[in-house]
């Protein structure tokens, strides 16, 4: 992880990939039938790693999207890195589906991008952060008028949850990635 952010904040993109595409040709020399990036930073180079690997690739955010489109949503917000939140990659995946995504001011992305890398990525959790993250929330529903906010973060899940009840659902992305990997296997 700490290699992989390290090359996508020196916007080495090229290099992210060749990383990336090295471990999914040892998992298709091993045998595997398909592969997943169980992150959602590194779908920077999704579309760029799917077009050269040897398995078929599952997509964390495809699989958010077709939840998005099973729940009905035509607007959603996004929280994650600050990588993920501004790499487009949600926003280009959604449009396919005419669902709209929103990412929060500078100020409220900054504070997500810091308390995600040095609190959530170490396993702490903060009843301070969570009261924010959830304040975040309520400002971005009631700005842009989201019906859903993607937990475009693995870690996210740790602090934010379904129960929290803020009027509007988070879609935890890694449980969602998932589910789809074992409705492929069944």
């Amino acid at each position: 992880m700490k290699r992989m952010l390290e090359l996508i904040g020196k916007n080495e993109l090229e290099n992210v990939t060749d990383f990336l595409l090295l471990e999914i040709e040892k998992l298709n020399k091993a045998g595997a039938d398909f592969a997943l990036l169980a992150s959602n930073t590194p779908h920077i180079v999704f579309k760029q790693l799917k077009s050269l690997a040897p398995l078929p690739l599952i997509s964390i955010v495809n699989a958010a999207r077709d939840r998005a489109v099973k729940e009905g949503y035509k607007q959603v917000g996004l929280f994650g890195t600050g990588f993920t939140m501004q790499g487009g990659f949600y926003n280009d995946v959604f449009a396919e589906s005419k669902i709209k995504v929103f990412i929060p001011d500078k100020d409220d992305r900054a504070y997500i991008h810091d308390k995600y890398m040095g609190e959530l990525v170490k396993g702490i959790i903060k009843e301070s952060t969570k009261q924010e993250l959830l304040n975040i929330s309520k400002r971005l529903k009631e700005s842009t008028g989201v019906e859903a906010i993607i937990l475009g973060g693995t870690e996210l899940p740790l602090i934010l949850k379904e129960t929290d009840n803020i009027g509007i659902p988070f879609l935890d992305t890694t449980r969602i990635h998932v589910e789809k990997v074992v409705e492929m296997l069944f």
